[in-house]
């Protein structure tokens, strides 16, 4: 039998074939190239202003050219609206296509996605407490990761790449090199790249987030094969928990990238 990766397992996907939900089915039901007969992947994001939506949108942009010769065809729902979404798209680099605006979490709560903290103080208080960690596991780590560095990920800024993260001066990439090294993700690295998102986002807040009652909606990832069985499956728990491995976002589509 062949083995599952860890989030499939468990979340209750065994070896014998499973389907995706219903709701999942019907919100790709009559999409161009969402159909069966070729494996799909299928993102929930929460806000299009939220870190985790940006950075999961950078990492498929970058991995573009291996989806595309792997015919994987990819679709991402995120909450918000045609403005933020012609926004999130030439920011990030994903292609327009990639993309379905969606006005509320109706589709997240039917597939049972975590809403995040709904405690009685409000979207902006229940964030801040995630921002914090509670309700929200991992965060705090992966925030760190951000400035320590990580040996176990990719290198994420050429050296001749300049990066615009105000208030922060133009940084060349050269400067990380010369901070930690090369060929891996260096001190600073990660959290430069955050901020850069970050000062993106508030710059233009209304486009990015057109209300707040979704703050702290999480999302979750669906991997489809062509018979409509379900090969990889991942429920976000918190703010910066998008992916199984943080370090290497897209390592669950490797089996099925090729070369």
């Amino acid at each position: 039998m062949t083995e599952l990766p860890e989030s499939a397992a468990a979340q209750g996907i065994t070896g014998a074939p499973s389907l995706p939900p219903r709701p999942l089915l019907e919100a790709l039901a009559g999409r161009e190239g969402m159909g069966a007969g070729q494996r799909r992947l299928v993102l929930l994001w929460g806000q299009l202003g939220d870190f985790d939506s940006l950075e999961y949108a950078q990492a498929l942009a970058g991995a573009r050219s291996r989806l595309e010769r792997a015919g994987i065809q990819v679709l991402a729902f995120g909450i918000g609206n045609e403005a933020g979404r012609q926004r999130f798209c030439a920011f990030t680099g994903l292609p327009l296509a990639w993309l379905q605006a969606v006005p509320d979490a109706t589709l997240h709560q039917a597939l049972e996605l975590y809403p995040g903290l709904q405690l009685p103080i409000g979207p902006w208080g229940n964030l801040l407490l995630m921002c914090a960690g509670l309700g929200s596991p991992g965060t705090l780590r992966e925030v760190l990761r951000g400035y320590t560095g990580d040996r176990r990920a990719p290198q994420l800024i050429d050296e001749e790449t300049v990066i615009q993260a105000p208030p922060l001066p133009p940084l060349r990439g050269s400067l990380f090199a010369k901070a930690g090294g090369r060929g891996f993700q260096r001190p600073f690295e990660l959290a430069t790249l955050r901020l850069r998102n970050m000062g993106e986002v508030l710059g233009h807040w209304r486009t990015y987030v057109p209300h707040d009652a979704f703050l702290t909606q999480r999302g979750g990832t669906f991997l489809l094969d062509g018979d409509n069985t379900l090969l990889y499956v991942h429920r976000d728990r918190g703010i910066l928990g998008f992916a199984e491995a943080m370090a290497q976002p897209l390592r669950f589509l490797e089996p099925y990238l090729g070369a």
